[in-house]
């Protein structure tokens, strides 16, 4: 039997797109770089999700690519966002402010209630 994924996954699937803009915005990225700063943040996210949502970000011409050579080791993709992708960031950042404001309300009315 499969086990369900958590809701905490579930969240972070549907916002994966905005955490990566977000971290290229920030500084120029690698993708395993931004699967360690996700897990730093708390937030656990597989290579195996990161890399189709970064070509997912790219198809949409939201991120910019530059090859650089690694030091002593292979060459490393990294990741900025393109002026489109940081005009879709402000975008998804403003949506997102306004639904977690939605859910914080619902949820701090159900927990005043249960006092």
């Amino acid at each position: 039997m499969e086990e369900a994924p958590t809701p905490r996954a579930q969240w972070l699937r549907g916002v994966l797109d905005m955490c990566l803009l977000a971290l290229m915005a920030e500084a120029p990225v690698y993708g395993y770089e931004m699967t360690v700063r996700l897990a730093e943040a708390g937030l656990d996210v597989a290579d195996g999700s990161i890399y189709p949502a970064l070509a997912r970000l790219r198809k949409r011409e939201l991120v910019e690519v530059e090859r650089r050579s690694g030091d002593g080791g292979p060459a490393r993709t990294y990741y900025s966002p393109s002026e489109a992708g940081l005009q879709m960031l402000r975008s998804w950042g403003r949506d997102w402010s306004e639904f977690a404001t939605s859910i914080g309300s619902i949820i701090s009315q159900t927990t005043r209630e249960e006092s």
